[in-house]
């Protein structure tokens, strides 16, 4: 009873100004952190569909071209096909000629022995050479036309090659930039990770602080364990068996604990989003009562337990977690005594949120 003594002589001390001045700074830069890396997303997000709308509009340009190139390309080969067909029959009709022409050249030998008597058969042959070269003429047309046509073919098709060649570079350069851009976000990723890890790092050092406080504080007591990185404290120290109430002197031994957690708390940086986890455990054998349906409640129960009479010391709330396990994340798997007692445990750890 010498302690609450001391206290009632203490002046008492408003800590409630400070407490909310820190809670707004820490507020205000969540707030601005997620405004930050909102405005980052939207950005990103913004560049990443234009890019891809771009993309989409190239290739179906792509499309277009190649189906007017197949058309293209259908057409010249039956531009081609024609311009056979009349080569063919330019050549039928040279044989025509020089025929023809061997038969003027023969008739011609004849009519300078029978002038006057040919004189109409040599009428008739003058004529049908006639519509023969002029058939020859128009055959020489037709060629000219479709040699004419080819020409301007192949100058389409050059037009078309240039389009793709174009088409092709600008599809590149929206590559080279997507690439720019994931080179960008892959930094910026790189950036985060590191921040959190030198956040971490410095939570990991103030955790170490604590641990080492508490060390000190608590001494080698039986009652109270390391492991990894907790604090564990035996249920039987703090609560009576089957309850989730805290007895006086369970709340002598937490005194300790709380004090050494309000020292370090006021030494880590607001920007640290750290909370102390209090998880409360039980052995494997069942409850059932009306207050405790099962080890869950019971487990939960214990730690909110711990979690109230911390806050109850001045510990912020939102630097608090209760967490209850049940009997599923056991010590010593054993079904002995000494196994229950074991796995009947409060765990403390200090983390991030």
């Amino acid at each position: 009873m010498a302690i609450p003594s001391r206290r009632q002589r203490r002046p008492s001390i408003d800590i409630w100004p400070g407490f909310v001045d820190a809670l707004s700074q820490l507020v205000m830069v969540i707030v601005f952190v997620l405004l930050v890396f909102t405005a980052g997303q939207f950005y990103l997000s913004d560049a990443l569909t234009g890019r891809d709308a771009e993309v989409h509009d190239l290739r179906l340009k792509i499309q277009q071209l190649s189906d007017m190139l197949a058309l293209d390309e259908n057409a010249n080969a039956d531009l081609r096909k024609t311009v056979a067909q009349l080569s063919s029959q330019l050549q039928s009709v040279n044989a025509e000629r020089d025929a023809l022409t061997d038969r003027v050249a023969e008739l011609s030998n004849r009519a300078d022995d029978a002038t006057a008597a040919t004189r109409d058969s040599s009428a008739d042959l003058q004529a049908r050479l006639g519509a023969a070269q002029q058939q020859v003429a128009e055959r020489d047309a037709k060629l000219a036309t479709a040699q004419t046509t080819i020409d301007q073919l192949n100058q389409q098709l050059l037009a078309l090659r240039q389009q793709l060649q174009q088409i092709a570079a600008a599809l590149d350069a929206s590559e080279t930039k997507s690439k720019d851009q994931q080179v960008q976000i892959a930094e910026l990723g790189k950036r985060l990770n590191a921040a959190l890890a030198s956040k971490v790092e410095e939570l990991a050092r103030y955790r170490s602080e604590f641990f080492g406080r508490l060390r000190e504080v608590l001494g080698d007591r039986p009652d109270i364990r390391i492991v990894g990185d907790r604090f564990v404290f035996q249920s039987e120290v703090l609560f009576p068996l089957g309850s989730a109430s805290l007895s006086d002197d369970a709340k002598q031994r937490l005194l300790p604990v709380a004090q050494a957690l309000k020292e370090i708390s006021a030494k880590i940086p607001p920007e640290i989003n750290w909370v102390l986890r209090v998880d409360g455990h039980t052995d494997k054998r069942p409850i059932n009562t009306p207050q405790f349906p099962s080890n869950w409640e019971l487990s939960t129960a214990r730690a909110i337990s711990v979690v109230r009479f911390f806050i109850d010391q001045g510990i912020p709330a939102n630097r608090l977690v209760a967490a209850g396990f049940g009997e599923f994340q056991p010590l010593d798997t054993g079904n002995d005594e000494g196994a229950f007692r074991r796995n009947r445990r409060i765990e403390l750890k200090l983390t991030e949120r």
